[in-house]
């Protein structure tokens, strides 16, 4: 009777007794590695070990039939059995160098030329197994020959598909990862597979699109330049009356774009706007950015809009509708005069909490309120700037804005969170200063603005107000210097007096008052 474990040695022995058991280990070692790191492949490694073990299971109960004396049917199981257990270990060996190994090295190997290398190793693995239990290959590769060229031609769609994958991979027009347009579909692309390239939209669709289509028609790679990095050029569109002149729209837009902090926003190149044509009673703009992140368009060009529109308004740009959309509503005179007591209402509301105007009268407070422009902003955007000149004072009404202040050695050191209810740019507007911090809008914020020319007939009227108004402005000042450097109440005392002093020179000189 032949010996089951002489058999088994005859078997495997095209390894020899010393090599099987250490690919086997290594193996199991790589596999245990494969399945603590790559938990997305876990599936296929499970799969793959279920394979080895059965046909390791295979191969010693194929010993049975040599006891039975049946050694053809233990021959045939034994091939069998033997070359699965060697599509096991190639695929997992595959998993381990390709999604593992690869990777870490930092070289991108795409999923088909996995796939080629892994075909070509069970291809060859078969025909070694098939060689060594003594068939003549000739014939069979006579064969396949044959029955390629008859697969090849009624499977030409199919191929085509197939040929393109390879293709696209090898020649990198595109990539796993990378965000195309073809035909109406806009997404990022995900898996380039033997048969189609899928593609996930923003609207959460998957698109399955046939290799050879890609092969044949035209598609964009969004983003994508030579030597620069990944940002696509978006288009935001907008009309504004032809009494504005162009130079004064172009020159707000990219203001309130390039100084603004907007998320996915490229520096570089800088937001720029164009005029694209004449209406009837508009002119067509364009304000062209760069998008940083290409998920995100809608959400951007969004924000864009936003700040747009806030420095539009600040800048007392109007925006146009096209003639036809145009409603003509004529509103009672009641209606407005309520409208505009609200209105009045509010600013005086909002006069009422700066300290700075306590000391004003009724009539005082309504002759500056009607003289107050709304000023909003979009969130990100800097509504003064240190070392700026600018005479006019802003009454915060709704949002938060960060200030900050940029020290001698570059550091930018944040200051406070200002509210619904403050006011800052006080400097400025009694004294002309350069502003002395950065004030950046940490919300949608809605301001009010007055400027020297709409206070100047106030404090002319009554130049004693000029002495009341410093020293508020000096508690201010000090209330900054003493958070900067830390000052006690002492050396705070001894600056108080001159200090007052120097700003009520100021005011009095930039608003041209005698002493």
């Amino acid at each position: 009777m032949t010996d089951p474990f002489a058999l088994w040695q005859n078997v495997i022995g095209l390894f020899g007794w010393n090599t099987v058991p250490v690919v086997l280990l290594a193996t199991l070692a790589i596999t245990a590695l494969s399945f603590r790191v790559l938990p997305t492949e876990r599936r296929d490694i499970r799969n793959s070990l279920l394979f080895l073990v059965a046909s390791l299971i295979g191969i010693l109960a194929s010993t049975v039939f040599h006891r039975l004396e049946l050694p053809g049917m233990a021959s045939t199981l034994q091939e069998v059995f033997l070359i699965i257990q060697g599509i096991a270990l190639i695929r997992l060996w595959a998993i381990f160098l390709f999604r593992l190994v690869l990777p870490k090295l930092g070289v991108s190997a795409p999923r088909i030329s996995e796939d080629i290398v892994t075909f070509a190793a069970y291809f060859v693995w078969g025909m070694v197994r098939l060689r060594y239990a003594g068939m003549d290959l000739s014939g069979i590769v006579t064969t396949s020959a044959l029955v390629t060229a008859v697969v090849a031609f009624s499977m030409q769609d199919t191929l085509g598909n197939v040929l393109g994958g390879i293709a696209l991979q090898l020649d990198k027009s595109v990539e796993v990862g990378d965000w195309i347009k073809a035909d109406d579909v806009v997404g990022r692309v995900v898996d380039i597979r033997w048969r189609s390239t899928v593609v996930e939209t923003r609207n959460w669709e998957t698109v399955v699109i046939p290799n050879s289509q890609l092969m044949k028609n035209k598609f964009s790679v969004l983003g994508q330049r030579n030597g620069q990095p990944v940002q696509w050029r978006r288009w935001v569109w907008f009309n504004v009356d032809l009494k504005t002149a162009p130079f004064h729209v172009i020159q707000t837009a990219e203001a309130a774009i390039r100084t603004a902090e907007i998320a996915n926003v490229a520096d570089q190149p800088p937001p720029n706007c164009v005029l694209m044509e004449f209406e009837k009673n508009y002119g067509r703009y364009a304000l062209r950015y760069w998008l940083t992140d290409l998920a995100l368009d809608d959400p951007t060009d969004s924000a864009v809009r936003t700040h747009l529109y806030t420095a539009f308004q600040r800048a007392g740009i109007r925006l146009a509708t096209p003639e036809e959309s145009r409603h003509i509503v004529k509103e009672s005179e009641k209606h407005e005069q309520a409208v505009h007591q609200r209105e009045v209402a509010h600013r005086l509301a909002a006069l009422q909490k700066v300290e700075l105007f306590n000391t004003l009268s009724g009539e005082e407070l309504a002759t500056i309120a009607d003289r107050l422009q709304y000023t909003p902003f979009a969130r990100g955007e800097v509504l003064t700037r240190q070392g700026a000149v600018a005479h006019w004072l802003y009454i915060l009404t709704e949002g938060e804005v960060d200030v900050f202040v940029e020290m001698p050695e570059g550091e930018k050191r944040w200051m406070a969170t200002l509210t619904e209810g403050s006011f800052f740019g006080e400097m400025g507007l009694m004294t002309g200063s350069p502003r002395s911090s950065t004030v950046v809008a940490r919300s949608d914020v809605e301001c009010y603005r007055l400027d020297k020319e709409s206070f100047e007939g106030i404090l002319r009227a009554r130049p004693s107000l000029a002495d009341e108004i410093s020293r508020i402005l000096t508690d201010r000042a000090l209330e900054r210097e003493q958070r900067l450097e830390q000052m006690d109440a002492a050396a705070r005392d001894r600056q108080a007096s001159q200090q007052h002093t120097d700003i009520l020179n100021r005011i009095r000189q930039f608003f041209g008052l005698h002493g």
